[in-house]
């Protein structure tokens, strides 16, 4: 399935080969808007294009299957490439049909280890910007150049991070680079080993932490969705395994820091 369609305003599974932004074109000038994301911080991309940054937006919503299904690959991205600070600016756009706390909730289950691209639900103004690019199918990703033109209307289908990477233009050639914020409420980075990784499957993983303390993990799927959360106390922590073969990511928040790290269950 490619991605999820609206019809006559309702939701529907359908597939669709062609869906996109359709209000514009190709080289088209995109209006100007100004949102408020969830954490009640404004974006106006006028000011964010003037600035000289590509900005990449991300149409979705919650109950969409392929936006869930990718959503963390889209902060991946944003992480990778210095969470807006840099040459890449990334929002993510609500259709309209959730508000503050739904949208919140759903990029905790769904947006992976990473530090999250800002989200604009109905309270902060996602749907009128929804409209005015006349998106019908969701999750749409499209991109805007820094004269406001927009340059991909549907970067799509996605295989991961170096899908966004290969819609850069070309001439444009962004360093990947660190990010100098944390997420809303992340405390200081925290130092932490595995092992043994990778890990059998039905064996337990030690967790060592530089620091006691107390706090939550959170283990997640390469596409973000939450596989095990659990709460510790203390410097270390043992997790029983019950994976399949794969890549995964651990996430640790505690009062004193927090860390994220991939590990293989073999």
């Amino acid at each position: 399935m490619k991605k999820l369609l609206l019809f006559f305003g309702l939701m529907s599974l359908s597939l669709s080969a062609n869906a996109q932004v359709t209000n514009y074109n190709v080289g088209d000038t995109v209006d100007d808007f100004t949102v408020i994301d969830t954490e009640g911080n404004e974006h106006n991309l006028y000011s964010i294009t003037a600035s000289g940054k590509y900005v990449f937006l991300d149409f979705f919503f919650v109950e969409c299957g392929p936006c869930q299904t990718w959503q963390a690959t889209y902060n991946e991205f944003h992480d990778r490439y210095g969470c807006n600070e840099g040459q890449v600016y990334c929002l993510s756009i609500n259709n309209g049909f959730d508000n503050d706390q739904q949208v919140i909730q759903y990029e905790e289950t769904f947006g992976g280890p990473f530090n999250h691209a800002p989200a604009v639900s109905n309270e902060g103004g996602g749907e009128a910007v929804d409209n005015n690019f006349g998106v019908n199918a969701y999750p749409t990703f499209c991109l805007i150049s820094p004269e406001n033109t927009i340059i991909n209307l549907d970067i799509w289908p996605l295989t991961g991070v170096e899908t966004f990477e290969a819609a850069f233009p070309t001439g444009f050639d962004p360093e990947p680079m660190e990010c100098n914020v944390l997420n809303v409420g992340t405390p200081n980075a925290l130092d932490i080993a595995l092992y043994p990784n990778p890990v059998k499957s039905q064996d337990s993983m030690h967790v060592q932490l530089s620091q006691a303390q107390s706090g939550k993990f959170t283990i997640y799927s390469t596409t973000g969705r939450v596989l095990m959360t659990g709460s510790f106390e203390g410097n270390s922590l043992d997790i029983p395994v019950s994976l399949a073969s794969g890549t995964y990511f651990l996430s640790v928040e505690g009062d004193k820091g927090s860390a994220n790290m991939n590990f293989v269950v073999r």
